[in-house]
């Protein structure tokens, strides 16, 4: 059994203040989006674990 990625750990997840909620800024392409809205979608190809120390990191 696989395991879904969290959206909310995903640096393409972000607020919208204009709809005042969070979205994923990724455009995903028809297949994926259907793989998405019927639950299917376990691995993102497009996550990106948010990491806020990775300049940091690069710096030193």
């Amino acid at each position: 059994m696989k395991q879904k990625t969290s959206c909310e750990c995903c640096s393409n997840y972000q607020y919208n203040e204009d709809y005042e909620c969070y979205e994923c800024e990724v455009n995903l392409d028809e297949d994926d989006m259907v793989r998405f809205l019927s639950d299917s979608f376990y691995n993102c190809p497009y996550f990106q674990l948010e990491d806020e120390y990775r300049i940091v990191r690069k710096q030193m």
